[in-house]
This record gives structure tokens, sequence and C-alpha cells, in this order.
């Protein structure tokens, strides 16, 4: 059965559900902006917000916001608080901000800042104060820690049941947990109580999680066609990119991408996205301009990582050490702030540092948040340190349906095909490869290629003996 084919089967029983959404989305707005923003005296309509009160909108709904109306917001916020510090709802919108704005930089200083203004608002007003606990949830996605984001997520929950700006936190804690039933729940509640394009982007996410991938690319679609503000448009014309990009889809992943910076010049995500599909293209000296550029105003370590492999597969050894220890260093601050890196950090030393470091590492992230991603980087870190039958088992989880493995994951198969190929287990190593390269031929600029060669090494299937008939 061909992909298209396989799309088609997947969407049959969702056909309902698809139209709900499209049939809301035609009358979304930007979630909150129109209960946020007061009409003008004319009656003609809403005036434009300013950036603050754009921005407002942004942080109360889950959005992503502008940058520079994000520093008047907390600027404004600030200034507000200095005057009126029992002002709750104040304290728990500039932690939003905070929030936002550590994630839109990559700098986790904010984080620290933002948890001391969320829990002053939860100490002016600790009872009843679902904002606190909504952006305490979000703080906590924003770091990766997934357990903390369920307890706060869940708190919010127990006080504002039918408030949907209180489940997108929910669903981000539990998918990082690898609870994708109960986030699939909660997006079902979601879909229930909101509408608009941030809810379509949501649901997205947990299409993609579950392999419906032309649902989520169609949620996608339609969240980017029906949102107002540029920064949140950029925002899901990037998740879209991310979507093409997985199915190997090099230029509908590039111009989603390109159009996301031109919405948004500071959408990093989207430059880091055109790095990938450019170098896929075999336009490296763009590719590697791009990658400069994201990393230049967002340095998450994965771009270092992305960028040192492409420098790495380029024969540049030197320039790709340079990426590596920039990652390094970069994990080290984002550890300060309170953020958890130890996914990208063991994927990288699984590959190109301390197999064993990566498993001890990946083992406690497993322990702690059982997510798919941490079960195919800790199965890849065992393999790296030749421990390929325990690797087995975390790369079957990431990569099988029953258990929760419905990511279509070039990188995942590649890594269960390369285990099985060391175990000589030839047939689903062949299977495994060949489906990481149907998925997307160009995954990965260092490892695609060792895809290909170890699928020549292993060569044909045997042909099995004819029957002998008498």
């Amino acid at each position: 059965m061909d992909n298209q084919q396989e799309g088609r089967e997947e969407r049959r029983p969702r056909i309902g559900r698809r139209a709900l959404i499209g049939a809301v989305a035609g009358c979304a707005v930007l979630g909150g902006l129109l209960v946020l923003v007061p009409w003008g005296p004319s009656g003609g309509g809403p005036p434009a917000p300013a950036p603050g009160a754009q921005a407002l909108a942004a942080v109360t709904t889950g959005v992503p916001a502008a940058l520079p109306d994000l520093a008047v917001l907390i600027e404004e916020r600030e200034s507000h608080l200095r005057r009126n510090p029992k002002d709750a709802e104040s304290w728990a919108v500039l932690g939003a901000a905070y929030v936002e704005q550590g994630r839109r930089t990559a700098d986790p200083a904010y984080f620290p800042k933002a948890e001391r203004v969320l829990r002053t608002s939860l100490k002016v007003r600790p009872k009843g104060n679902v904002e606190a606990l909504g952006g305490l949830a979000t703080l906590a996605n924003a770091r990766r820690d997934f357990p903390a984001a369920r307890k706060w997520a869940e708190a919010a929950r127990e006080l504002a049941p039918r408030r949907w700006t209180t489940y997108p936190p929910l669903i981000d804690a539990y998918t990082g947990m690898g609870q994708y039933k109960a986030a699939k729940k909660s997006l079902d509640r979601l879909l229930e109580l909101g509408s608009g394009p941030a809810v379509l982007a949501r649901a997205g996410a947990v299409y993609r999680d579950h392999g419906w991938r032309e649902d989520a690319a169609a949620s996608f679609s339609d969240a980017a066609a029906s949102a107002q503000a540029p920064a949140e448009r950029a925002a899901y014309l990037e998740r879209g990119g991310q979507l093409a990009w997985e199915r190997g889809d090099r230029e509908a992943a590039l111009r989603h991408f390109r159009q996301a910076v031109r919405l948004d010049p500071d959408q990093r995500a989207a430059l880091a996205g055109q790095g990938r599909a450019l170098a896929a293209l075999g336009r490296t000296t763009e590719a590697l301009s791009a990658y400069r550029r994201a990393l230049a105003r967002q340095p998450l370590p994965q771009y270092a990582l992305e960028l040192g492999e492409l420098y790495e597969a380029l024969g540049l050894g030197q320039a790709a050490r340079v990426q590596y220890d920039l990652l390094r260093e970069r994990v080290r601050t984002a550890e300060a702030g309170g953020a958890d890196e130890a996914l990208v950090l063991g994927l990288f030393e699984a590959d190109h540092g301390d197999p064993d470091s990566a498993v001890r590492r990946l083992r406690a992230e497993w322990e702690r948040q059982p997510g798919i991603a941490v079960a195919d980087a800790l199965g890849w870190a065992l393999h790296q340190a030749g421990q390929d039958e325990e690797a087995l088992r975390y790369a079957r989880i990431a990569t099988d349906r029953t258990k929760g493995g419905a990511v279509r994951s070039a990188l995942y198969s590649y890594h269960r095909g390369m285990i099985e190929r060391d175990l000589e287990r030839s047939g689903p190593a062949r299977r495994h490869l060949q489906e990481a390269l149907r998925i997307n031929p160009y995954f990965s600029p260092l490892h695609a290629p060792r895809a290909h060669r170890a699928l020549k090494e292993l060569g044909e299937p045997a042909a099995e003996p004819l029957p002998e008939f008498e």
C-alpha cells in the first residue's frame, strides 16, 4: 500500500470530525482577541490593538506573540506591578509573557523570572488562580518538565474545566509523558469548548503524533489561514513546514518556512527549517547561512546539532566541532535556567561523544517522562553503547503503533533498522531502512547516506526455493 492509499484509509474514520473542525474554522478569530480588546466608540468594528494589547491577547490565550509586542507588554506590566503589587492577574500575565519571551529567544534566563512572578501571583491570590496555574504548566512544558506541567495543568483543569485555554498545556504535558490516549481525550474536550486557529493548530499536533498526517496538514493549513496576527500565522506555517519536511517534501517545506519568515522575521524555527530543506535540495551555501542566522537569534542546542552534522557530512570536521562545543555550552545554559535538554544531549553523545553517558542520562529521562522521542533516543544510545538486544526493545516502543509509536518518523525507522542489522535480523532491518527512506529520503545529511549504504550491504532478500511437486 502506498503512502496516499494509507493516508486515505487513515482519514476515513475521521471525516466527520474534520468537517466539524473546518466549519468551526470558518468563523474563527484570534483566540480571545475580541474579548480582550474593546470595540471603538464609532461602532464600525474593532480598532487595531496596540502592541501591548496584541501580546496580551496572545499570551492569555496561549498563542505565539511577536517579540516586539512582547517587549511592550512586559514593560507595561512591570511598570503596573511596581504601583499595584497586589494585582495577581497582572503577575500571571507577566509570567506568561516571560515564558513566551524565553521560548521565542531560547534564553532560559527568562524561565526563573517567570517562575518567581507566577508564584508571586499564587501567593497574592492562593485560591482560584487558574491563570497562574496555567502559566506554571506552560513554563514547565517549555522547560520539558512534563511531570510538573501535568500537575499544574490538572490543577488548572480542576478549577476551570470548561475553560478551553486550560487544555493546550495539559495536552503538551500528556504527550511529553507518553500518555497519548489522555492527550487525545483532552483534545476532544478542547474541540468541544473552543474554536479558532490555536485550537486547530493544537489538533494538528495531536493528529501528527497519532500518524494522521493528512488531518494534521489540513489542521495546520486551516490554522494559518484563519490566524489574524502575523506572528501567530507564521508559527502555524512553520508547523506545516515541519510536517512537509517530515514526509520528505522539500519544496513544500521550503515554501512554508519562507512564508513564515516573511510574516515574522523573528520566526527562527522557520529559518532552521529552511536550513534543513535547502541542504536536502543541495543548496548548501544557503543552508549554512540559514542555520547560522537561526542560531544567532535563537541558539537552541538542536540547531547546533543539525548544523554540526551538516558540516560533518560536508567533511568540515573542525567547523562541526565548533557547533558541538556550542551545543554543550547551550545545554549548560539551559540547565542553569531549569530547562531539561537531556534528549538532544543524549542523541549528541550517542553519535558524537560518550554513548555510555548518553545511556545513563536517557535512562533517567525515561524513568521520569517516558515519551516516544525518549524511547527512540534511549534505544539508539544503547545501540551505540553495544547493547543491541535492549536497544531493540526501546526502538520497538518508538515505532510500534500498539505501544504508542504512531509518529511516522524516518529517524525512528532508521534507528530501528540499524539496530536490527547489527542483530543480524536482515529482513526487519531491510524493511525499516526502506521505510525510513520512503518516509523522508533526506531526513539527515549524515544518516540518510548511511541508511542507503546499509541497505546496499544487506542486498536483496534471498529467493525462497520453489516447492517441489511430485
